[in-house]
């Protein structure tokens, strides 16, 4: 389905993989200060930080699926199917529709912690986009250069939870994913000792034998794990191409091929695009299934002091450098 991760260097990054079968028709948009905002229930904003996100237009609606906006705060909702459980319109509350949680988080929070205020006080709803587009179920990573939360309303209610993983991925619940990762502790990105039993004598036969048992499927739990010990022990330079570069890597050891998830007949899931944002400039960088060459939106080259929307169709035919 979807694995999202936060990586610091230098800078701040942010990115996700979207896993699906088919695309909805995604662009990167810029949305600058003065783009109108209409909340469905929760009034309007004709003044907010500017966004750069990866979204679905329905009409002059932006749908987000990610993004960051000035201040260098990330967000983006994964899938949750099963669990994600949204509330009905509750009236003394701030209600937000689940569609809309990205934008009215990314225009009006600088930091982390000003989203855990203003999320502590929300109703999330399940009021549907259209007919058409019913309320998906999501639940959400957000993140800075300070630290990661993820967000999940389930049948207990609305949820905060600190990630110091900096890794998301499906089902299950965040808690269980993170107490799954027990499982794990003794993997290690240097070679093993010994421990079998006492008088046996047993060699190493392969480098990177310290994270046998790191699971390669392409399961949410298994993709959680996978991510999070590649995240967590990843290193690299901090130039912008190191950096970016590394973090592409990181998220390269979930990618999903086509034919190897097949959901039905003849269909299967793929990587549809993976991003990559440099939260501290306001850079969205992306690569497609078909397209492998990073490319670039910086927010920072439109005008964000205007009132339209700056929308960036995805460049998805496979670039070759020949050097012959």
């Amino acid at each position: 389905m979807c694995t999202a991760a936060s990586y610091k260097t230098k800078d701040f990054y942010f990115g996700r993989t979207l896993d699906y079968e088919f695309s909805y028709g995604d662009e990167i948009v810029v949305l600058p200060r003065e783009y109108p905002l209409r909340f469905r229930h929760c009034g309007a904003l004709d003044r907010h930080y500017a966004i750069i996100s990866m979204a679905y237009v329905a009409g002059s609606d932006p749908l987000f699926y990610d993004g960051i906006n000035e201040k260098g705060l990330g967000m983006a909702g994964l899938n949750f199917v099963g669990n994600a459980k949204y509330a009905q319109p509750r009236e003394g509350m701030r209600n937000v529709a689940q569609f809309e949680f990205i934008p009215w988080i990314l225009s009006q929070c600088a930091e982390l912690s000003q989203a855990r205020e203003l999320i502590s006080g929300m109703n999330l709803t399940g009021t549907p986009f259209s007919e058409q587009l019913p309320a998906a179920q999501l639940h959400w990573i957000i993140a800075d250069r300070s630290g990661c939360i993820v967000v999940e309303s389930t049948e207990k209610g609305l949820q905060i939870h600190e990630n110091k993983a900096g890794v998301l991925t499906n089902n299950p619940p965040f808690e269980q994913q993170m107490a799954m990762l027990n499982n794990y502790m003794g993997l290690s990105p240097r070679d093993p000792q010994n421990t079998f039993a006492e008088g046996l004598e047993l060699t190493r036969y392969s480098r990177g034998m310290g994270a046998v048992g790191l699971p390669g499927d392409l399961s949410s739990a298994s993709r959680f794990a996978r991510v999070a010990f590649t995240r967590n022990n990843s290193c690299s330079g901090s130039s912008e191409a190191e950096s970016v570069g590394q973090f592409f890597h990181i998220l390269g050891s979930v990618e999903q091929t086509r034919g190897c998830c097949e959901v039905a007949d003849g269909k299967y899931e793929i990587t549809i695009y993976t991003s990559c944002c440099n939260a501290s400039r306001g850079i969205y960088y992306y690569t497609t299934y078909d397209n492998h060459q990073i490319c670039a939106v910086d927010m920072h080259r439109e005008n964000l002091d205007g009132s339209e929307l700056s929308r960036y169709a995805l460049l998805k035919k496979e670039r070759i450098f020949y050097q012959n």
